[in-house]
């Protein structure tokens, strides 16, 4: 017996399988399609986001404010950000953390750390033995480490971005120094993956600021290269970089503009923070010698005394900048002492005078490493808090030589709202202005092997050998591939820093190991015994160094290649298939003369592959045998890592962090919700209270009621002050709920007589047009009637139903006193509104989708009289005919309209600006249709 098989339905499950998960990915793509920017400064952090109907907006923090101070106070059962930990530090500040980004990817031994240490000297660090890197001891049980630190300042970030997107946020874009070296971008990322967060890329912050500079300047740039130099001091570090703004033309849009990176100079611990410093040093001086002869201690002992002068020291630095002098007082500095001192403008410059020698370091640095002259640079533009400092520029402007220095530019939110633009670009879900970004590499890195070579017959030696990988200054995100040569065997290579002489020898000591990684391979000489019959063509290691500056090593391979000789026939579609992915992967050949060379992985060649060389082309006539064809075999290699800069946080030590955080979040939420249900009670307690004397209120209860009431209240409030301290989040809800109950009846009583008079006052709006409605459809001729009976009997019935109802309710509840529960009740209202509109609106759309009837002809051939309710368009005008043409004759016809799916020329489509909808298609001059992205900047 033969089955038929239906193929058709199988197909239509498998499509209909693949719609339902293509719809479920746009639901879940819906939910999370706002993306967000972090701004990672030393001193504050801005956060901008992105999303539908919202193209880049500054997000406002809890205290309304668009930048957030980067500070974290952890203690034993609450964590404090922001301005709220700030005001901690002085109460607190051994669990007050900030500027703790400085010790990011750093060792016990580095000179940063001890410099942080000198300059905090309340915070105890210990070492992490595995590791070699340092930890904040808050106390014998609370341990964080920078990464953890930072993870919780990225998650507190998320948090204010998404209470002001109103919808989960879980792509970002961070923006991190330019000088930070592979460890510290590495941290970066580790505290990320801590925090939730899908870092979409790690952004130069003075990558960003230049791509703000450039997209609102998009039409200022031309064909013409244009060199801007942006000089950023910040409260940690400054950095100068030189970027060329040019239109060019791109093979997926056209002519598109770039900036490209070209210099880039720099400066650790140059900012405001080390001015701060001095000042702190200076106020701390000038208290002590106050006190000389008093016995007394020194303030400099006192961590909360000198977190109160190290407040004052930034704010008298942002004064000095706009004045020549001012007092500086603080109430209470220390054992009740106030302290009270003029400081001027003149002295501050003094005690910064060598950190103002340090200006111009960096534009010299910037200018070498882009080989260019200050005349080649249009406009030197101010980016950083410290740029303010007059001295700062004073010595900068002569430092670059030119008449003005440019303030066109917002210099805190610059590197946020370009970070954000480039989280657009990323994200799938926003259609942006391409703007091309060529970042530059400021740390070279090379490949560096030993080989064992015959200088002589019989005598071998080992030679050391280099291969630069990522040139300095070259452009990112860039994929190498190295190709070893002559190796048979097992082998390893080293990836190390080149050549970092532009650092000076105390930057060479902050930036740690110039060793990143040994990388051993395992199964090359494996290879070679599996292909003896094949030409080895080397071992090709794949890197990349990805938009964020972090290099990776994806793969190694060992490539083998042989001429075979195939009949036509013989050679299959999946041959054919298989051998051309090979080419693509496998890179192209290597000439034997070429060892050990570096290639940049560029796309595959559209031309077909060439023959063996010297041979011609056979005629036509003669192809009776394929000619011989390269065959590649690619064998891949075991590699294993040896990280040698700074070992990363092992996956069981990355989850415990992952889990901790998580743990540390939920008790914050926990005790919001607690604080949240205690204030609700104790607000509702003291509103009650006041509602008893209110006249709405005496009027609908009796003495006796209120009593009871405020007796309740006042227990509740005692219980507050003596045990809520202790109470739990369920204890507070329970007490809530409990007089909320006890008071239900009366604020009932209250709400309804609120609304009796609006509710009233519509339901005889509404009887009376009703009963218009009715007199007018019984007073319609019988020929045009077209209402039933039935239909009117109806809606009479209910008109006077609700009349009736009216009226006795209205009686019953007069009787009522005031004080007892109502039988007039809003919602009865508004229930016998629906049902008598319910009846009028089934008849009015009768009315209007009934067709009229045709009119009959008497027997003088004309038409009988129109209806009295008939329209002026109904009965028409008088027409004069043409001549020959009686009123009997046919009317002549309107041309059809002939449908068309397309709009009129002049109707442009929505745009959607919500995430869910379904996208429209713009329609172009060409007829083709273009589909648009959920939203466009």
């Amino acid at each position: 017996m033969t089955v038929k098989v239906r193929r058709q339905r199988p197909r239509r499950r498998v499509f209909w399988a693949l719609v339902a998960v293509l719809l479920a990915d746009l639901l879940a793509l819906s939910d999370t399609l706002a993306v967000m920017s972090v701004d990672l400064g030393s001193e504050s952090m801005k956060v901008a986001i992105v999303k539908p109907g919202v193209p880049m907006e500054i997000v406002l923090n809890k205290e309304s404010r668009r930048k957030t101070p980067v500070i974290v106070t952890l203690k034993e059962n609450e964590r404090f950000f922001g301005d709220s930990a700030a005001s901690m530090a002085i109460k607190n500040p051994k669990a007050t953390l900030r500027y703790f980004q400085h010790l990011l990817g750093k060792q016990a031994d580095n000179p940063h750390v001890a410099l942080y240490q000198a300059r905090f000297p309340e915070h105890e660090l210990t070492f992490d033995p595995q590791r070699q890197t340092v930890h904040f001891q808050i106390s014998p049980q609370l341990q964080f480490s920078p990464e953890e630190v930072l993870g919780m300042v990225l998650n507190y970030s998320r948090s204010l971005a998404e209470d002001f997107a109103e919808q989960p946020i879980k792509d970002a874009v961070i923006t991190v120094p330019v000088f930070f070296n592979q460890a510290e971008r590495r941290a970066v990322l580790q505290a990320a993956r801590m925090a939730g967060l899908k870092v979409l890329q790690l952004i130069n912050d003075n990558t960003a600021t230049a791509l703000s500079y450039g997209v609102f300047r998009r039409k200022d740039i031309n064909t013409t290269a244009q060199n801007i130099m942006f000089y950023d001091m910040g409260s940690g570090s400054t950095v100068c970089t030189i970027v060329t703004y040019q239109m060019v033309k791109t093979k997926e849009a056209g002519m598109q503009p770039q900036l490209q990176i070209r210099g880039v100079g720099f400066d650790r611990t140059l900012g405001g923070l080390e001015m701060e410093l001095r000042l702190r040093e200076h106020l701390a001086g000038l208290f002590n010698e106050q006190r000389k002869g008093q016995r007394a201690k020194d303030v400099r002992e006192n961590p909360r005394a000198m977190a109160k002068l190290l407040r004052e020291a930034n704010r008298l630095k942002t004064v000095l900048s706009a004045n020549a002098d001012h007092m500086a007082q603080i109430e209470g500095l220390m054992d009740d002492v106030d302290f009270k001192a003029k400081v001027t403008r003149v002295e501050f410059e003094e005690l910064c005078a060598d950190l103002f020698e340090r200006v111009p370091g960096p534009v010299q640095q910037a200018l070498q490493s882009a080989e260019m002259s200050l005349d080649e640079i249009e406009q030197v533009i101010l980016v950083g808090g410290a740029t303010r400092v007059p001295k700062v520029q004073e010595v900068l402007l002569k430092a670059v030589g030119k008449e003005e220095l440019g303030k066109n530019i917002n210099a805190d939110e610059a590197a946020a709202m370009g970070a954000v633009y480039q989280a657009a670009a990323l994200s799938k879900a926003f259609k942006v202005k391409p703007f091309v970004v060529r970042d530059a590499v400021v740390y070279p890195i090379l490949v560096e092997f030993t080989r064992e070579v015959e200088e002589e017959p019989g005598v071998h030696s080992l030679k050391h050998n280099k291969r630069v990988l990522f040139s300095r200054m070259g452009p990112y995100p860039q994929r190498k591939v190295i190709t070893f040569n002559r190796y048979s065997h097992d082998f390893n290579f080293h990836i190390n820093y080149g050549d970092l002489g532009f650092l000076g020898p105390e930057d060479l000591r902050v930036f740690g190991s110039q060793n990143l990684t040994t990388v051993k391979l395992k199964g090359v000489g494996d290879s070679f015994k599996k292909y003896p019959d094949y030409e080895s063509k080397g071992i090709k290691a794949h890197f990349n160094l990805d938009e964020s500056g972090v290099l990776s090593l994806d793969r190694v391979e060992s490539v083998f290649e042989t001429l075979v000789e195939d009949s036509p026939e013989e050679e299959s579609t999946l041959t054919k298939l298989g051998n051309t992915i090979s080419s693509l992967f496998g890179g192209g050949t290597t000439p034997d003369a070429k060892e050990n060379g570096t290639d940049t992985v560029q796309k595959p060649s559209e031309k077909a592959e060439a023959g063996p060389e010297g041979v011609a082309p056979a005629p036509e006539g003669e192809k009776k045998q394929k000619p011989a064809r390269k065959q590649r075999m690619v064998e891949e290699i075991g590699v294993e890592l040896v990280i040698l800069d700074l070992p990363d946080l092992p996956e069981d030590k990355l989850a415990q962090s992952v889990q901790k955080l998580q743990d540390l979040t939920l008790r914050d939420l926990e005790k919001q919700e607690r604080e949240k249900a205690a204030n609700s009670l104790e607000a509702f307690i003291f509103e009650t209270q006041d509602k008893l004397y209110q006249p709405e209120y005496q009027e609908v209860s009796t003495e006796e009621q209120r009593e009871e009431i405020s007796g309740k209240l006042s227990a509740a409030s005692t219980w507050l002050e003596d045990e809520g301290v202790g109470a739990t989040t369920v204890m507070l809800k329970e007490k809530l709920a409990e007089l909320r109950k006890l008071c239900q009846g009366l604020f009932f009583r209250v709400e309804e007589r609120k609304k009796w008079p609006e509710r009233l006052s519509a339901l005889d709006n509404l009887l009376n047009h009703s009963s218009m409605f009715l007199k007018g459809a019984r007073l319609i001729p019988e020929m045009d009637q077209i209402f039933t009976e039935v239909e009117m009997t109806t809606l009479e019935k209910v008109i006077n139903e609700t009349w009736a109802w009216k009226n006795a309710t209205l009686a019953e509840q007069a009787k009522l006193p005031a004080t007892e529960k109502p039988v007039l009740l809003s919602k009865d209202i508004e229930a016998k509104m629906m049902a008598l509109d319910r009846e009028v609106q089934y008849l009015l759309n009768k009315a209007k989708f009934t067709k009229p009837r045709p009119r009959p002809k008497d027997k003088n051939g004309t038409r009988a009289e129109p209806p009295l309710n008939a329209t002026a368009s109904d009965q028409g005008e008088k027409v004069i005919l043409p001549a020959g043409q009686t009123e009997d004759a046919e009317p002549i016809s309107e041309p059809e309209k002939v449908e068309t799916g397309s709009e009129p020329e002049d109707t442009e489509p929505l745009e959607l600006g919500g995430p869910g909808a379904e996208p429209e298609q713009k329609e172009q001059s060409t007829g083709q249709k273009q589909p648009l992205k959920n939203d466009e900047l």
